[in-house]
């Protein structure tokens, strides 16, 4: 399953990961970076700067025991 994690700049913490959100999207036409980001400001808070996020695209693949494993693309 493709996912994105999305992170916040905050000047005194860094980089900070807010969320992972699945990608659900059927048409990959839809897919575009403005809609990435806007997606998850709508979920993460509507007051963020596009500065202020960014987003790594990942695929996460069930393992042994419902575990998770991430491959970043």
């Amino acid at each position: 399953m493709m996912a994105y994690q999305f992170y916040l700049w905050d000047g005194i913490k860094g980089y900070e990961l807010v969320g992972v959100l699945p990608e659900r999207r059927k048409n990959p036409e839809r897919i575009t970076e403005e809609s990435i980001i806007n997606w998850g400001k709508t979920n993460f808070g509507n007051n963020v700067r596009v500065e202020e996020i960014f987003f790594i695209k990942v695929d996460f693949q069930e393992g042994e025991k419902g575990n998770f494993k991430i491959t970043y693309q």
